[in-house]
């Protein structure tokens, strides 16, 4: 009698098809995910009805994506995998400003702004300014002349600009560079706690299973200098609202910050590559 040709016999099938892959990373990277895709498949006994609707599930959050708005980036976020992927290629070391996401929110061609100057463009009656100023360092605590912290926040109303027609482009976004002394100083206001997008997919998967899509209060910093490792990082305000439960997994403790009397002062310190 011919043995029943099982879920183990069909993976092996699948993978063998890919043993000629001219790429070696490629195919590392698919015969790992088909690997884990099946034992998903497996785990949860998935009916096809399931099947069909993570299917939907994918095809809404692709539709969602334009030049203004990633919707996969906002799953990823929710499901932890943004964070993940920090952690693996920015392992801080002891002593460095640790990684938190990226987000689906930076926009490219920022304005290089001068020391101390606002990234306020759309003044508004709720803003609270806040000055971030510190320094940037190496490991060994020298100054980094010529770093670049690459910045960007919603404004009061808990909006990026590119969500908001009527906030100017570029509105809370700038380019600084650091001084001789490896200084920065960025004028702001006070970042304020506000929803992810949950109109879409990421929103719909967050409150089927009863999770809220609110971020703490937060500024984006993306801080590069020569010969160092560039870190995707933020700064929390330590009075801001769900700081615990963060809906996408970024709060660290080294990264909140008091902001209640209009400075934040923060120092950034890089690892050399």
């Amino acid at each position: 009698m011919t043995e029943p040709f099982t879920p183990a016999d069909h993976l092996a099938q699948v993978l063998a098809a890919y043993d000629d892959s001219p790429d070696p990373r490629l195919a590392e990277i698919t015969r790992a995910a088909i690997t884990h895709l099946h034992a998903f498949v497996v785990d949860v006994g998935l009916t096809r009805e399931e099947w069909f609707a993570g299917i939907e599930a994918l095809t809404r959050t692709g539709q969602m994506c334009d030049d203004e708005r990633q919707e996969f980036v906002l799953m990823s976020d929710t499901l932890g995998v943004s964070m993940l992927v920090e952690m693996i290629n920015h392992a801080a070391a002891p002593g460095s400003t640790e990684p938190t996401v990226f987000g689906p929110f930076h926009v490219d061609g920022a304005p290089h702004r001068g020391m101390g100057e606002s990234v306020v463009l759309d003044p508004i009656e709720a803003d609270e300014q806040v000055v971030f100023r510190g320094a940037v360092t190496s490991l060994d605590g020298t100054p980094l002349a010529g770093a670049t912290l690459d910045v960007w926040s919603t404004a009061s109303n808990g909006c990026y600009d590119v969500q908001d027609d009527d906030q100017t482009p570029m509105n809370m976004r700038g380019i600084f560079t650091t001084g001789d002394d490896g200084r920065y100083e960025i004028v702001s206001v006070r970042p304020v706690a506000y929803p992810i997008p949950g109109d879409g997919p990421a929103g719909q998967l967050l409150f089927d299973n009863g999770r809220h899509n609110w971020r703490p209060g937060h500024m984006h910093f993306v801080v590069a200098a020569p010969g160092h490792k560039r870190v995707i990082t933020h700064l929390f305000d330590a009075a801001s609202d769900y700081l615990d439960s963060d809906a996408v997994f970024g709060v660290r403790e080294s990264l909140i910050a008091d902001m209640s009397d209009g400075v934040c002062q923060y120092d950034f310190v890089l690892q050399p590559e």
